[in-house]
């Protein structure tokens, strides 16, 4: 029997229905028509294509946001709880339709964007965080709402930072985006920003014209290849939204729901094969090669993920499965400035391993590093002070750091590649060489004057004679008869050790 709605509940219902439909109508047809115009979608479009089919439940729908004429749009910011792939996960997503997306501060609380109730409902739960942004931070229009001006210091971040130590955070730039939004993209375990239409700046091109008196457009001011490329301030880009939002659900997928927590173990993996890598690696330290292609027949097949391979190229970062197991890639490329750690290369490196320091998840890291980048750019930049970051970063790490010896590893780049707790060790190949640094470089550096003092025609044979002596003395054979590293190995085996060490850590109780 179907119970009657009393006049009063039809009259609160009906206004309920009336306010849910301002909210989800947006910015209204003309504004939303104008954002898939150029290629974007609404904060709740965004949330559908990223979330499993019916499970967004939003919170803070009947939030409203004054206009300049006085009328009431739908929120800026919209936000709740989905599942991704079947995990819950925290969303908020900024509709640049609405007054640009703007910062909330015309509300009690923030609902999210800039710490606020999306950023503490992830954190209470310990569940992941991911950010939709495209927003324009501050609003003169909005701001005007409060009646007075906020001293800019005394906004809280809580908990943007602490959300770092404690559940994965993701964030996706998929429009142009300035000020605290731009600055919220990089307080991130992971970011990525389209190419079509992402752009992010502290100052868009009208407060640099006020500014400098200068014109420049958004994309040459921050557009994807300034802020993957250059300045390192996001990870990855995408040609459009869509592949942005399939960038976040993948590295989720790697990923435990918080650091109480380990990665899942993935049943459904393949194994390449391992004859394949005797052609891919020459032992010529003379010769380059494909890294990518070394990495790929190592990992299960097809899970490898590059994080930032457009920055600091030297060094290639990534997450992958070995046996269904998560591990983090740390590997040398020595197509780039011969392989060495230059100041991106650096960065990306303790930006990654404090990544899997917080998640547990071990690294593998193959090497074939000449040591930091020299030189009087090189210098110039601090590549030794950033260098110490990457150097700092793996040797405090708690997670087992495999390094595996391609090929080279001098000096403290050399150190800067693994790490001495109880649970890491070095698997060398018969191809790897190591020292303080090349022997002809050192020859140089020790008997410069010695060489020097020789006629030309006679030096060359001298140096022969030198670096014949200390090559007798640098020999790798004689560092593992001396266990100077824990085990040398057929390249083909490496993959078998890998699957046996990470399946160890996995047994190791978390330690918090």
């Amino acid at each position: 029997m179907t119970q009657k709605i009393s006049v009063e509940w039809e009259a609160l219902l009906s206004e309920l229905e009336r306010r849910r439909g301002i909210a989800l109508a947006s910015s209204g047809p003309e504004r939303i028509a104008r954002e898939h115009k150029y290629g974007r979608s609404t904060a709740r479009e965004r949330i559908a294509k990223i979330a499993d089919h019916g499970s967004f439940l939003e919170i803070g729908t009947l939030v409203t946001t004054p206009t300049e004429d006085g009328s009431l749009l739908a929120s800026t910011f919209v936000c709740g709880l989905c599942e991704i792939d079947g995990r819950p996960v925290a969303i908020g997503a900024e509709d640049y339709s609405v007054e640009g997306g703007g910062t909330g501060v015309h509300l009690a609380r923030y609902k999210g964007g800039w710490g606020g109730f999306i950023e503490e409902f992830a954190i209470g739960y310990k569940i992941p965080l991911v950010m939709l942004i495209n927003g324009v931070g501050g609003s003169v229009i909005l701001q005007d709402q409060i009646g007075y001006p906020e001293l800019q210091s005394a906004n809280p971040t809580y908990p943007m930072f602490d959300l770092l130590e404690q559940v994965p955070v993701l964030a996706a730039v998929l429009g142009p985006t300035a000020g605290s939004s731009a600055a919220r993209a990089h307080i991130s375990h992971f970011s990525v920003m389209t190419s079509d239409n992402g752009c992010l700046f502290a100052g868009g091109p009208p407060v640099v014209k006020q500014a400098l008196g200068l014109e420049i457009d958004k994309f040459a001011l921050g557009g994807v290849s300034i802020h993957t490329r250059a300045s390192g301030l996001i990870d990855n880009q995408a040609d459009n939204e869509d592949d942005a939002l399939q960038q976040i659900k993948k590295v989720l997928g790697y990923l435990p729901d918080n650091v109480c927590r380990r990665p899942a173990v993935r049943a459904d993996w393949t194994a390449n094969d391992q004859e394949e890598l005797l052609g891919i690696v020459s032992p010529s330290l003379r010769r380059a090669y494909d890294v990518h292609a070394l990495i790929r027949c190592l990992v299960d097949q097809e899970s490898f993920f590059e994080i930032a391979p457009d920055y600091g190229k030297s060094l290639r970062t990534g997450l992958a499965r070995i046996e269904g197991h998560t591990v983090g890639i740390l590997a040398s490329d020595a197509r780039f400035v011969a392989g060495a750690l230059d100041v991106p290369s650096s960065l990306k490196q303790a930006k990654f391993v404090e990544l899997c320091d917080r998640f547990h998840i071990p690294i593998a890291y193959l090497v074939d590093v000449p040591g930091f980048l020299v030189g009087p750019k090189a210098e110039e930049a601090g590549v030794l002070k950033f260098g110490a970051y990457a150097l700092r970063a793996i040797q405090q790490a708690k997670i087992p750091v495999i390094t595996v010896q391609v090929r080279r590893s001098y000096g403290l780049g050399g150190v800067a590649t693994g790490s001495r707790n109880p649970m890491s060790l070095r698997l060398v190949w018969p191809s790897a060489a190591w020292g303080d640094m090349p022997i002809e470089g050192g020859v140089e550096a020790a008997f410069r004057a010695q060489l020097d003092a020789v006629p030309p025609e006679q030096r060359a044979e001298l140096k022969a004679e030198l670096t014949k002596r200390f090559e007798a003395q640098t020999s790798i054979w004689r560092a593992i008869e001396n266990f100077g590293a824990e085990e040398m190995i057929d390249p083909r085996d490496t993959r078998k050790y890998l699957a046996r060490l990470l399946k160890l850590s996995c047994r190791k109780p978390l330690e918090m």
